[in-house]
């Protein structure tokens, strides 16, 4: 049966009209569903973050984009053994209605109160409800405990990520590509006068705290001059910093430090200087150790999962929004406010370029979305220190 709009499902027939965009999930969802009945899971949230609350992330943590063929930027998925739901906000509507097949429900809000309505409904009574805690911020976590409170359904933390667990080896490789020094000339501090202004933040802290945690991964590039490239368009790297006033833990692939980078933290060892390099997937375990002593442990909430926070006793913390990291990168220096400026020239000079282009072929009808796009990128390409754009280019309209 034609669909009066041929570009998105229509299930209301029979048999359903699915768009060519529309990603046959049937076995995907079955393979989770089999999952689910073998860790003893009635519903699975499913959200569209990573383990560092990133606004961009890589494909290879693009779980609800695999498991429901939906890739826009923000959205959460529920699945039953019998139903599966997407809700994401009225900028992806129209794409949900083309890249969903018929498997799953679509529901135009993003409220967490709505999510446990419909878990309310679709779960059976006193089952357990499932999520992964290294995906869910700490405000996330609550909101849903607060949403199922008193319903008799189980709230249950599970470190085995079920769609891991059916992606398999189909999952994107981890990220493999170098982690860098930031040269020097776009640097206002070393990265241990950094941490000296941290630290001294720790020292005049009415609670004396006696770590920090980072867990935005953009902190912990900012407070070692870093840089990296394992999401796209972010100059960012997978990675977890503890840093107490006495020494520097920094979890993150060693094996992929540039020798320069290696040696610059490296350089103040042994010593309160000394970065001492650890396996990323030890953070939990390390921070759990550490939280046994006798310690305050500050964090910004909003880039902590709940995972990390919840190995974490409630009297040792010391919770802000954002960590002081975090704060301090915010406010830029005379030398920073300079780059900034000079950034934002060159980036003028491309933009001024494609004006231009445009001006004279737009008239000959030899350009669209697409190739403007891919225009002003290559533009911006050209231009000194050029490491690509900050997000995909949204170049034209008609």
């Amino acid at each position: 049966a034609a669909s009066p709009r041929n570009d998105i499902r229509d299930c209301s027939v029979d048999p359903p009209y699915l768009p060519p965009t529309a990603t046959n999930t049937t076995l995907r969802l079955a393979a989770l569903r089999d999952a689910m009945r073998a860790h003893g899971v009635d519903a699975y949230i499913v959200p569209s973050t990573d383990a560092h609350m990133s606004e961009y992330i890589a494909e290879r943590d693009s779980r609800l984009g695999w498991l429901t063929g939906f890739t826009g930027s923000a959205g959460t998925g529920v699945v039953t053994q019998d139903r599966a739901a997407l809700w994401t906000d009225s900028r992806y509507w129209t794409q949900a209605e083309r890249q969903l097949d018929c498997n799953w429900e679509l529901e135009r809000t993003t409220w967490i109160e709505s999510i446990g309505l419909w878990i309310l409904e679709a779960a059976p009574a006193g089952g357990n409800i499932s999520l992964d805690p290294f995906l869910f911020s700490i405000a996330t976590w609550k909101s849903y405990s607060q949403a199922l409170q008193g319903s008799g359904m189980t709230l249950l933390p599970m470190e085995t990520n079920l769609v891991d667990e059916v992606w398999g080896d189909q999952r994107p490789p981890p990220a493999s590509s170098e982690i860098y020094s930031l040269p020097a000339e776009f640097t206002a501090s070393s990265w241990q006068e950094k941490v000296a202004r941290i630290r001294r933040q720790m020292e005049e802290h009415v609670r004396s705290p006696t770590a920090v945690l980072l867990s935005g991964l953009e902190e912990t590039a900012w407070l070692f001059n870093l840089r990296g490239n394992d999401i796209p368009y972010n100059p960012v790297f997978y990675s977890y910093t503890l840093l107490t006033s006495t020494n520097i833990s920094l979890f993150v692939d060693a094996a992929r430090l540039t020798a320069e980078a290696r040696q610059s933290l490296r350089a103040g060892c042994p010593g309160p200087l000394c970065v001492e390099l650890q396996d990323y997937g030890q953070a939990r375990a390390h921070l759990s150790h550490y939280a046994q002593g006798n310690v305050t442990i500050w964090l910004g909430t909003e880039y902590t999962t709940y995972g990390l926070y919840g190995v974490i006793p409630q009297e040792k913390l010391l919770e802000d929004s954002y960590s002081p990291v975090m704060l301090t990168k915010a406010v830029k220096d005379a030398k920073e406010q300079e780059l900034l400026r000079a950034a934002h020239v060159r980036d003028a000079v491309a933009v001024i370029q494609y004006l231009l282009w445009l001006e004279k072929t737009v008239p000959q009808g030899q350009v669209d979305e697409f190739s403007g796009a891919r225009r002003i990128d290559a533009l911006r390409w050209a231009q000194q220190h050029s490491r690509g754009p900050s997000f995909e280019s949204i170049s034209a309209s008609g």
